[in-house]
């Protein structure tokens, strides 16, 4: 009877334990609600005179890059340089074959030859009609003078008609002579005025196949770079055909598209003479600003940055994208991206680490601490919550609000590289 009431004694007793411990606990104290704080970054507003920068992305140009062409028809028969080489002024770039650059040389030179000869022999015959000229006068005058005495004498009976008839063939002759050679004379300006004209062409076309003929040796007319080569030894190559380009070492320019708003700012401080530099994200080449192109479009105006410096791997047709900085702005503050909230807010930690609302404007880019780029804005007004020595969120929160309660994380540099 024992064994079967000790289980049940057992329990009895775990029961009333249970229920004395459960009677005897101490109370835990009444839980009190705590508000949620959020973690963010932080940085303090420092207006100061900033640079602002504005990304341009344009491709590279050689605006003095020269195309070389054959001046005839003629074989390739040298060419020393390669597609990318560097080359000096007066350095051999392609040679054409002298069978084909000397005959028309020769031939034009042989033609005035020709034709001085000519104008020289114009010259000597005019000087010997003259001399026969006055010859043939006299012998005019002698024909006339006979004729008068036979015409005399015939009247006297003292001459036949034959000797008066030949007296006078003898003047006829003599007339038509003198008649002959003035108008020899008469003409040799005009002769001599147009083998002169003939020499004068003559001379022309010596001189342009003497230019071909030393243009078929063209050489590099300023140190550069080859570039776009066509030919090579050997080819037959017809007149005005290309056979490659040059571009000049210095001198490369980038064209970028400068978007419309910012066309009068560029311009008024090229106007006043500033320097505006821009630096290539990618390699670090200089540019510098020299003019805006003289056409433009509704997206906005070409503006002409000249390359400084080294182009390092830098080519005509590659695209850079730059920074170019602007002119200065007064009172500007230096933010990250995440620290502005929608269009034009920003968020001011406030008493007891809650936000306060502050409305700005936006001036553009610049450069942050770390390298990336940086917002750069301004107090919209009198009375927006922004003064000197405050401090604004730089993380994002997607729930941002007025009143939000936040806690500092780490301190953000207050001065971002200009």
């Amino acid at each position: 009877m024992l064994k079967r009431l000790l289980p049940l004694l057992i329990l009895a007793l775990g029961i009333a334990g249970f229920m004395a411990l459960r009677l005897t606990r101490p109370e835990p104290p009444p839980a009190q609600p705590e508000e949620r704080s959020w973690r963010v970054e932080a940085m303090a507003v420092a207006p100061a005179e900033r640079v602002p920068v504005l990304p341009l992305f344009g491709e590279l140009v050689a605006p003095e890059r020269v195309r070389l062409v054959a001046p005839v028809a003629a074989r390739v028969a040298e060419r020393p340089v390669r597609d990318g080489q560097r080359v000096e002024a007066g350095e051999l770039l392609v040679a054409l074959d002298d069978a084909d650059l000397l005959p028309p040389l020769h031939q034009a030179e042989a033609e005035v030859a020709d034709l001085e000869a000519q104008v020289e022999n114009e010259r000597i015959r005019h000087a010997n009609d003259r001399t026969a000229l006055a010859r043939e006068r006299e012998i005019l005058a002698s024909a006339n003078r006979q004729l008068e005495r036979n015409s005399s004498l015939a009247q006297r009976n003292l001459a036949s008609q034959t000797d008066l008839d030949n007296a006078r063939d003898a003047v006829a002759r003599a007339r038509l002579s003198v008649t002959t050679r003035e108008s020899a004379v008469a003409e040799h300006p005009s002769r001599l005025a147009s083998l002169e004209a003939r020499l004068a062409r003559a001379r022309a076309a010596l001189a342009s196949a003497r230019r071909d003929a030393e243009r078929g040796r063209v050489v590099a007319p300023f140190d550069g770079v080859v570039s776009e080569v066509q030919v090579a030894p050997g080819d037959q190559v017809a007149a005005r055909a290309a056979l490659l380009s040059l571009y000049p070492v210095e001198g490369l320019e980038l064209r970028a598209r400068v978007p419309s708003r910012f066309q009068n700012e560029l311009a008024e401080s090229l106007a006043r003479g500033e320097v505006l530099a821009a630096v290539a994200e990618e390699g670090g080449q200089r540019f510098v600003l020299s003019r805006l192109a003289g056409d433009s479009d509704p997206s906005g105006t070409e503006a002409i940055l000249t390359l400084e410096g080294e182009a390092g791997g830098l080519r005509p047709g590659a695209l850079v994208a730059v920074l170019l900085r602007r002119p200065t702005v007064a009172d500007a503050l230096a933010v990250p991206f995440s620290a502005l909230h929608g269009s034009d807010l920003l968020y001011r930690i406030g008493e007891a680490s809650r936000l306060e609302r502050a409305r700005v404007e936006r001036l553009g880019e610049t450069i942050g601490p770390d390298g990336e780029r940086w917002l750069l804005v301004r107090a919209a007004g009198q009375g927006e919550g922004l003064a000197e020595g405050d401090r604004v969120i730089a993380t994002h929160l997607p729930n941002a609000m007025q009143g939000l309660r936040v806690e500092v994380a780490e301190e953000m540099a207050e001065e971002p590289t200009p």
